[in-house]
């Protein structure tokens, strides 16, 4: 009778080990896994559609929208306006009409039985300069022709004074191209009966 006792308190102890190593597994495992239901409490936050460009037939990527900005960047200055046009340098302005009534005298030729100067016309440039330009030409002058000189023909001579044309002449022997700048007037001959020098500091 003791044994037959003894041999059913043993399977019981068997019994309870098994269960509780079962037990102790199952704890272990339930530790272990993740809880694969999503909590109510914390919903996943839902993902706004990503707008994906269509592929362009060479692989390229996509060209960036010409009014987009990007984010953090501010849009790009607008440029400074060219600056202005220097102003020229003083000097004959050649697109302005040749004067008229004024010639650089140069030299000057008894060719043909009457004196001519040699003479250039030109345009004003800076004030008071004229500024002799093109070819030059030959226009006679009047043995009696009224002259008025200032300097440098004249020494220190800021206001005119009558000289003949052959004091004219005589000084322009020893002062070749000096191209000193006169107004002048023709007679109905096409001759200068009046030359006025134009005075030049």
């Amino acid at each position: 009778m003791r044994a037959v006792r003894g041999q059913a308190a043993m399977a019981v102890l068997a019994v309870c080990g098994m269960l509780a190593l079962s037990a102790c597994q199952n704890g272990d495992d339930q530790a272990a896994a993740p809880d694969a239901k999503p909590s109510a409490a914390a919903p996943a936050a839902p993902t706004a559609p990503t707008a994906v460009p269509a592929p362009s037939k060479t692989g390229a990527a996509p060209k960036p929208s010409a009014t987009a900005t990007p984010a953090g960047k501010n849009a790009p200055a607008p440029a400074p306006p060219p600056a202005p046009p220097s102003a020229p340098a003083c000097g004959a302005d050649h697109r302005m009409p040749v004067s008229p009534d004024t010639i650089a005298v140069h030299r000057y030729t008894p060719e043909g039985g009457m004196t001519s100067l040699i003479v250039q016309h030109g345009t004003y440039g800076c004030p008071g300069r004229f500024e002799p330009s093109g070819a030059w030409t030959y226009i006679p002058i009047s043995e009696k022709a009224k002259i008025t000189a200032t300097a440098p023909i004249l020494p220190s001579e800021a206001m005119g004074k009558p000289i003949s044309t052959s004091e004219l002449t005589s000084w322009l022997d020893t002062h070749p191209d000096k191209g000193l700048p006169f107004r002048y007037h023709l007679n109905a001959a096409g001759v200068i009966d009046t030359l006025d020098e134009i005075y030049v500091k």
